[in-house]
């Protein structure tokens, strides 16, 4: 299996194309990580995200780009890495080799993130920039000649389960104007405490893609209600 789909792949797969569903695997059965993969690209999702935390960056250990690449042949989706990790540079190409179409890096995490960002486009992946709660947009200012995605927190990073904080809105809706004024598309994407009852706000606010954990595995009705579920509604906020 190869490394990911196209975008326009991507977009006849969803149930909107303005729309994508990037479940976190961080609450995944890590026993059967494979299987779960399988069947999140079975329940419709349009990639699978992957937290990766070092205990340093933020307050807890996930993954490294081994656990990644275990699960590489298992689907056809794309992977994004979610680094939360104190400068990223040593491990990007581990997480490319591993198979990760896309790769996002914290702003606050990165001293030269121009340089960053230079490394993983070198090394034949999307690039991303990540932005804490706190964090304003104006690190994207100077490299969104770099970008590829941005990625906003609606939760401090670290653990998954969190509330979603809704006071990010507004910094979305800045985001997308912002990114509007590149020469190139540029996917903005949300994580953190994203339900069928928050996504709606946060796609009206301007972004496409949605990390979704918890609202995920642990909805009653399984993984493909949940999937369906947070396309419809946010598309529904995006029309």
């Amino acid at each position: 299996m190869g490394f990911g789909l196209t975008n326009g792949m991507l977009g006849d797969m969803a149930s909107d194309p303005s729309v994508l569903i990037s479940p976190s695997v961080l609450p995944a059965n890590f026993a059967q990580l494979g299987q779960e993969c399988r069947d999140l690209e079975a329940a419709g999702a349009d990639r699978i995200h992957w937290d990766v935390m070092d205990g340093q960056f933020v307050p807890n250990m996930s993954m490294g780009a081994s656990i990644i690449k275990s699960c590489r042949s298992e689907v056809d989706l794309p992977f994004e890495a979610h680094l939360m990790v104190k400068e990223p540079d040593h491990l990007l190409k581990g997480f490319v080799d591993a198979g990760c179409d896309t790769v996002m890096v914290h702003a606050e995490a990165c001293t030269h993130l121009h340089r960053t960002l230079s490394i993983i486009k070198a090394l034949g992946a999307s690039a991303g920039v990540v932005l804490n709660p706190h964090t304003s947009i104006e690190p994207l200012r100077h490299v969104l000649d770099m970008i590829d995605i941005v990625l906003i927190m609606s939760v401090n990073p670290g653990f998954g389960g969190q509330s979603y904080i809704s006071a990010i809105e507004p910094k979305i809706r800045l985001a997308r104007e912002l990114l509007d004024t590149a020469d190139h598309h540029i996917d903005l994407e949300v994580d953190g405490g994203i339900s069928a009852t928050t996504i709606g706000p946060a796609a009206a606010a301007g972004a496409n893609i949605f990390v979704a954990g918890s609202a995920v595995f642990n909805h009653p009705d399984g993984y493909s209600t949940a999937i369906e579920e947070l396309h419809r509604v946010g598309a529904k906020a995006r029309s």
